[in-house]
């Protein structure tokens, strides 16, 4: 791999993160409507902006597979309902102003993801990544101590993409083409619902601003999954895996400088806690990969 493919990689990792990480500015814009309707809209307009970039690649191998295994169109249907559970309650947070909360969601979230690990699929993990669960699980134990209640809105993102992500570690599409059918499950659904908005108190009313930003709805969702793409074929999964905290750090930095949400010593606590089981998680996939590195590389002077 060469030095101008690697920056390459991380270029386009890079700017993914700083993407989903901005997306909070995104979503404030769209105020005039209801978190429903964004919803909406971003399921329809993610659709026909992803058909038109596999329509110019040509891409429709897919569509045989999906055709002809009826399980992988339920598990689809499975993934697409996480995937709008977490895009809804996203949106609705950034809404009510718990972008910090939110972000909270997303730092916990790799740590949900090796917890449903071992619990589904009965993986073995190191005594470090043990330590890292359990600092996370401090960290959010404080934070509900704290505040007199779960911070739910946190956990039910990292859940909901945690267990999306688990669903789609068993399927054999690629990331667009997989968002391509599980937006395909999600038409129906959302277009029903905006026709009812349409035809209830009125109609929807919006002006010419507002439109555009919800049919762009479609781009926003998809150019950050072009990028990441493009990362994962430059640079090995180590270095995206660092790189993903950016999402959630600028979410954080938003929340706090940018919209004025409270940031109390007992949130940085409990923040603290999981900051440092992410540095222990990060830190011991580095060791174990190069550790496998050095064995293959072992292994094949030997031969």
């Amino acid at each position: 791999m060469t030095n101008k493919t690697t920056l390459q990689g991380i270029s386009a990792a890079i700017a993914a993160y700083v993407l989903w990480g901005l997306l909070p500015v995104y979503w404030k814009a769209l105020n005039g409507a209801s978190a429903t309707e964004i919803l909406a809209h971003r399921m329809i307009w993610s659709l026909l902006f992803l058909l038109g970039v596999l329509a110019i690649r040509r891409q429709w191998e897919w569509i045989t597979v999906i055709r002809q295994q009826r399980r992988l169109r339920l598990t689809y249907l499975a993934s697409a309902i996480l995937l709008a559970a977490n895009w809804g309650i996203y949106v609705w947070a950034v809404q009510i102003n718990r972008v910090v909360e939110a972000s909270l969601g997303y730092f916990i979230n790799p740590l949900v993801s090796i917890a449903l690990g071992v619990l589904v699929l009965r993986e073995r993990l190191r005594p470090a990544q043990w330590l890292a669960i359990g600092i996370a699980a401090a960290g959010v134990a404080w934070l509900t101590y704290s505040a007199g209640a779960l911070p739910w809105i946190a956990l039910a993102l990292a859940l909901s993409f945690g267990l999306y992500g688990l669903l789609r570690k068993q399927t054999p599409l690629g990331s667009f083409e997989a968002l391509t059918v599980e937006t395909l499950w999600m038409f129906p659904p959302a277009l029903l619902w905006l026709s009812w908005l349409a035809g209830a108190n009125g109609g929807i009313h919006h002006d010419t601003g507002l439109w555009m930003l919800l049919i762009s709805t479609g781009v926003v969702t998809a150019a950050p999954l072009l990028f990441f793409g493009a990362a994962t074929r430059r640079i090995p999964l180590t270095t995206i895996g660092i790189l993903q905290y950016l999402a959630p750090t600028l979410q954080l930095v938003l929340g706090v400088l940018v919209y004025g949400e409270p940031f109390s010593t007992a949130q940085l606590i409990g923040f603290g806690a999981i900051w440092t089981a992410l540095a222990i998680y990060t830190l011991d996939s580095f060791i174990a990969v190069r550790h496998y590195r050095a064995k293959l590389s072992q292994e094949a002077i030997q031969r």
